[in-house]
């Protein structure tokens, strides 16, 4: 199997990814209620299995050995990229996948086989032109957002290619259990945390020099108490929209 971008992002930083990518569980409720009631179901790109419904036969899809060595069902992983499954026809009930749509070599060729293989579709994804409403991206790392807004699918993209297609907002609670890149909005000394970096897979695609300067800014501006001034604001809010969003497709109009 030739190794897909994404395969080679998680085989790099995929150690501990377990202890900080933790389903939360509010988010988890979103995507099992969009599952619904469903036989089977196929999880594109699942990694170590976040968010996979534990009441339903599953069927897990990761390239990236690191991550399929995470998992306690680690032998029935069906090891392949999103573009190329190898599953029949609307062989499951409900073809899902979890932030990892960006990470895919071909999104468009994956979401078209995500298509194939599903009568519906469920997928947690982002819009890369809200990335820089966060304030991490948009006064620390503003590359985040210029890899994003060139690599990372629009979400008019998803209306274009699976059929029948909603999007709904996800907000980020605040003490949000999943540790993907807004995850910590009010927690912002979690970021000096380099673990906690290293499962936020924006952190590798970037050249460590503007991590670590950025980094070492947002603690001086924690220390200072200069952050708590700038966003103090965000103190008294529980959630927040960050542009993460719920596409839900199906083939047959429902």
């Amino acid at each position: 199997m030739e190794q897909s971008s994404h395969s080679l992002i998680y085989d790099s930083i995929g150690i501990g990814y377990r202890r900080f990518r933790v389903p939360d569980i509010r988010i988890a409720r979103r995507i099992r209620e969009a599952i619904g009631n469903a036989s089977s179901v196929c999880n594109i790109g699942a990694g170590a299995g976040s968010y996979e419904p534990s009441d339903l036969e599953v069927t897990p899809v990761e390239p990236s050995l690191r991550m399929i060595e995470q998992r306690a069902d680690s032998k029935h992983v069906v090891r392949s990229n999103a573009e190329e499954l190898p599953f029949e026809d609307e062989q499951f009930d409900v073809a899902m996948a979890v932030l990892t749509v960006h990470h895919w070599t071909d999104p468009v060729k994956g979401l078209t086989e995500m298509r194939r293989v599903s009568r519906r579709q469920v997928i947690l994804t982002f819009d890369p032109f809200k990335v820089d409403s966060f304030w991490l991206v948009r006064d620390y790392l503003p590359q985040f957002a210029e890899l994003d807004k060139k690599h990372a699918l629009p979400i008019d993209a998803y209306h274009q290619t699976l059929s029948n297609c909603k999007v709904f907002p996800v907000m980020v609670p605040w003490n949000c259990a999943d540790g993907f890149l807004a995850a910590y909005w009010r927690r912002p000394e979690v970021y000096l945390d380099p673990a906690a970096r290293n499962a936020i897979s924006s952190f590798s695609k970037v050249h460590i020099d503007y991590v670590s300067r950025a980094i070492s800014q947002l603690e001086k501006d924690i220390a200072s108490g200069a952050w708590n001034e700038r966003y103090s604001e965000l103190l008294s809010r529980d959630e927040m929209d960050y542009g993460y969003r719920l596409v839900v497709a199906s083939n047959s109009a429902e």
